[in-house]
């Protein structure tokens, strides 16, 4: 037995058999050491070296580093289970993973007589990294003709899009724009939720509470997604185009929908299940969160920025925690049960989405920011003590992925 492993070796490793596994780990771990960061400088421990704000780079690396390897990782197993067509693994798997993380560090590359270089290296390495993704899962959907899949070819698009868009208009120094685009990203992020809950959240319901069929919503299904593609436009086009356009009453309508269909789907003994009730009300702060910001654009007193975090934190971060969770267990062949200690951390999410989008008003905003990143922080330490050890082994059931 040699002491160390050849390359052959490590693709073998069980942390390259399914896309979910390094997408969930790295998410997991961006999750903590980002926001670990962030509330160092807003303390006050660290000082900002960069040439672009800390904010600029704190809204990336949330939405399109975290965020986004999470849905990377999530679809390009769940295409798998949808088409039977084998998803990316081993070496393909590790380069992919290789060229997100150093996508991650370019934001700190210093070279004194080229003071862009970080972005360029990070516009090149992010536009690779979600060019494989798209270009993995319009392999597996096309090849199989998965029609009702193709949205997510076009949701990642518009993702990747708007990304570099975000970076170029960083690079420019243009940051108002910049931040235009990350808002309209939450945006087609919020959308892309809408699709999953419709699809997974009655299923997971029947099947964990047992009950003989799903419910079903349909029609509510169909104009979500139609009325929050035409509420993203409208959003985009008022921030670049025309500002005499408002997209309030479009935003009103879908926050109207989801919080309709969330309480058609609600059943109370979810409160027993905490990979069923983390998702339900992740689902309801999704609808609160939408319909703090329609209504952020007639009043003065709800300001959009907190509204947006509670769909960043209490709907997008306490969604992913759940769904990691979830697939974790199930990809791996283990039992839904979590430790109480994980019920714990989709709680501490929930209360860092409410601390950072309504608390700012009573004790301030800058003690709000720090208590909320805190939550954040222990809830994101607790599923890496649960999940890395699932992520890293093989599957329990002795099948391969």
């Amino acid at each position: 037995m040699h002491s160390r492993s050849t390359i052959h070796q490590i693709t073998t490793w069980p942390l390259w058999m399914r896309a979910f596994r390094p997408g969930f780990l790295a998410g997991g771990l961006l999750a903590f050491l980002s926001i670990g960061y962030w509330l160092l400088i807003l303390t006050g421990y660290v000082t900002w070296q960069l040439t672009m704000p800390a904010t600029i780079w704190h809204a990336h690396e949330m939405l399109f580093g975290f965020t986004g390897v999470v849905v990377v990782g999530f679809l390009l197993t769940a295409a798998q289970t949808w088409t039977g067509a084998p998803s990316i693994n081993g070496k393909a798997l590790m380069v992919l993973t290789f060229i997100w993380v150093s996508a991650r560090l370019a934001f700190f590359i210093v070279l004194p007589n080229f003071a862009s270089a970080n972005l360029l290296a990070v516009v090149v390495l992010q536009l690779a990294w979600w060019l494989g993704a798209i270009g993995v899962l319009a392999n597996m959907l096309l090849k199989a003709r998965s029609k009702n899949n193709y949205q997510f070819l076009a949701i990642l698009s518009v993702l990747c899009a708007l990304n570099i868009l975000y970076l170029i208009l960083v690079l420019i120094n243009n940051i108002q724009l910049a931040l235009a685009v990350v808002d309209t990203a939450v945006l087609v992020i919020s959308l892309l939720i809408g699709v999953v809950t419709g699809r997974v959240l009655p299923f997971f319901t029947a099947k964990g509470l047992a009950l003989s069929e799903q419910v079903r919503t349909p029609n509510i299904d169909k104009a979500l997604l139609y009325l929050s593609m035409l509420g993203i436009t409208l959003f985009f086009i008022s921030k670049f185009f025309l500002d005499s356009i408002s997209p309030a009453l479009i935003v009103l309508v879908v926050a109207s929908l989801h919080l309709i269909r969330a309480g058609i789907w609600w059943n109370k003994k979810v409160l027993k299940v905490p990979l069923l009730w983390s998702l339900h009300f992740s689902y309801l702060a999704l609808g609160v969160g939408l319909l703090l910001i329609a209504l952020s654009f007639y009043t003065s007193v709800i300001s959009f920025k907190d509204a947006l975090h509670l769909i960043t934190i209490g709907a997008v971060g306490m969604m992913i925690l759940a769904m990691m969770t979830r697939v974790s267990l199930g990809h791996t062949g283990r039992a839904l049960i979590i430790p109480n200690y994980m019920s714990i951390a989709f709680v501490l999410v929930l209360v860092a989405g409410i601390t950072r989008s309504i608390l700012p008003y009573f004790i301030g905003p800058y003690f709000a920011w720090r208590v909320s990143a805190l939550l954040w922080l222990a809830a994101f330490l607790l599923f890496l003590i649960h999940c890395t050890p699932i992520l890293t082994r093989c599957r329990v059931d002795g099948r391969s992925g």
